[in-house]
């Protein structure tokens, strides 16, 4: 059986990660039409527009994408193309899957929690406006509608991977308003799922309950600015960039995501960690129901880590992508 995805590339780097994740996918045996579509950077340097129509259109008749990040020009604009790409979607939830690397240096080993950030509002609706000169405002914008889908998914997915608890992360004791009803909203879809433990914590207690002691989490939910926050934080506990994968879900898509992503003027043609591709690409294969092969790239990865031979540059060694890709490979075929 043949997967049908839309390979979203962003340009930069993600050119090199790209190849690295089609021949790694290629070894595992697993058998993928890929859509290679340019976005982004990738799409400017060929006098495209950054996010065609044809773009989104191509993503839900598939389903599913991989997706490299969305780059910039140098000097280019302040919009975002990867916040752009995720509301043309619709993604809503954005799954940060946090599970150590055997090899790669952390501050912790043995985690594997979830955590969930909602991607539709909070302060990143970027309704910002002066009131006058030197007072600007920025608008929070928490709906019942948009909690009550993120917590529905956040509780549905904590089900189906057998979690125990979930935490949710607020400020409800200073806002009130705004962060009471997504606390509320919280509460509501909890009592849905006794068999699921919810629970609250505030969102700098979370910081240092995460930092100090991960271990007791098993899947966290958050607004859109909390979680982007706190995501990135959980990342710095297993070793940052290498580790980390977002999974973006959406009414009938799943967008699995390199969160990091650069110029290649910055890195290096053949330069590039293939790790932030290649870590999504892992639960691209679960998700189709490849777990063995899943599986089998985690460990090859760890294998490679681990003996730390073939490592690139910003891991600390001196192999490019291609070296570390065929490394890799190398132990998934032994």
């Amino acid at each position: 059986m043949s997967h049908h995805v839309v390979l979203v590339q962003g340009g930069g780097i993600g050119t090199d990660q790209a190849v690295a994740a089609q021949r790694v996918v290629a070894a595992l045996g697993v058998a993928i039409d890929w859509q290679e579509v340019p976005a982004g950077l990738a799409a400017q340097e060929k006098n495209l527009p950054p996010l065609p129509n044809e773009l989104f259109d191509q993503v839900r008749a598939a389903g599913v994408a991989l997706k490299t990040k969305l780059l910039h020009p140098p000097g280019g604009g302040d919009e975002n193309y990867n916040i752009h790409f995720r509301h043309d979607l619709g993604l809503f939830a954005s799954v940060r899957p946090i599970h150590d690397f055997a090899g790669l240096p952390g501050r912790f080993t043995g985690l594997d929690f979830v955590l969930v950030r909602e991607t539709t509002e909070d302060l990143y609706a970027a309704i910002e406006h002066e009131i006058v000169s030197g007072v600007v405002q920025s608008i929070k914008v928490v709906t019942e509608a948009a909690c009550k889908r993120f917590f529905e998914f956040t509780f549905e997915l904590a089900k189906a991977q057998g979690r125990k608890s979930v935490h949710c992360i607020h400020k409800a004791n200073i806002l009130k308003m705004a962060d009471g009803l997504f606390l509320d909203c919280f509460r509501r879809v909890a009592a849905g799922y006794p068999e699921i433990t919810p629970k609250e914590l505030i969102v700098d207690n979370a910081c240092m309950q995460l930092v100090s002691k991960p271990q007791q989490f098993d899947v966290l939910c958050a607004g859109n600015l909390y979680g982007d926050l706190l995501s990135d934080l959980a990342a710095g506990l297993i070793g940052g960039i290498s580790a980390t994968a977002a999974v973006s879900h959406g009414p009938g898509v799943r967008v699995y995501e390199a969160i990091h992503g650069g110029l290649r003027e910055w890195v290096g043609e053949d330069r590039a960690n293939p790790l932030p591709l290649l870590t999504p690409t892992m639960h691209m294969l679960h998700d189709f129901g490849h777990v063995e092969q899943a599986k089998k790239l985690r460990s090859a990865v760890e294998s490679v880590l681990t003996a730390g031979l073939v490592r690139t540059y910003d891991l600390g060694g001196t192999a490019g992508t291609r070296a570390m890709t065929d490394a890799i490979i190398d132990e998934i075929n032994k």
